[in-house]
């Protein structure tokens, strides 16, 4: 399966903004943001020329799927699902991208990263409805019941990855039990519920040209 493996801290500065894709390291002044400021490259310092219209569509497509770690082909395929389905496109993606088993192990805080959500759920962490789930985008349903494999529940690593995120509340539409290391989708995400600096109505306009 492809992935992409060059340093994610590029991805950040690429884009001239935090995409919290490292973690904790991301709150400190280690963040790659913070020390270099500007692109990557041998002219990341370089003047750089007015960005226009698709420019401006395409970094925003491309920072949607660097927030959610998704390639190129696999993006697509979720801009087509959103399109056939009921209501706003650019609405729909997000709540797509959102349902994403490794985003909602994110989400419930059992990882600092989107990327170490995916490694937990592939080696086998967590089950969907009791049958344990390795495909990091499963999407979700309403009513689904996530929960950490009880021979999972003693890893050291796990238990301090969840005691350093406590303070963090998970969205209100997932009802999220910390002792008992159990989540319920009670609703589909919305729009409201996403906390990401994305403007999806630039990239209906990308896909749309």
């Amino acid at each position: 399966m492809a992935r992409y493996t060059d340093a994610v801290c590029r991805l950040c500065r690429r884009e001239g903004q935090k995409l919290f894709l490292k973690g904790d390291r991301c709150y400190t002044d280690k963040c790659a943001v913070v020390r270099r400021p500007y692109a990557p490259g041998q002219h990341g310092q370089g003047r750089r020329s007015k960005v226009s219209e698709y420019g401006t569509q395409l970094r925003e497509k491309q920072k949607a799927k660097r927030y959610y770690g998704v390639l190129e082909r696999q993006f697509e395929g979720y801009f087509e699902l959103a399109s056939k389905k009921k209501g706003q496109t650019g609405e729909n993606l997000l709540s797509i991208l959102e349902s994403r088993l490794d985003n909602v192990v994110y989400r419930l805080g059992f990882a600092m990263s989107r990327a170490e959500a995916r490694q937990l759920v592939r080696h086998g962490h967590f089950t969907v409805n009791g049958k344990k789930v390795n495909i990091p985008s499963y999407l979700v349903k309403q009513g689904e019941i996530i929960s950490l494999k009880d021979s999972s529940k003693s890893l050291e690593k796990i238990k301090a990855v969840i005691e350093a995120n406590s303070f963090r509340q998970p969205p209100k539409w997932l009802d999220f039990d910390r002792n008992a290391m159990v989540a319920k989708v009670v609703a589909l995400p919305e729009k409201n519920d996403i906390d990401l600096p994305i403007q999806e109505h630039l990239i209906v306009e990308y896909y749309s040209k």
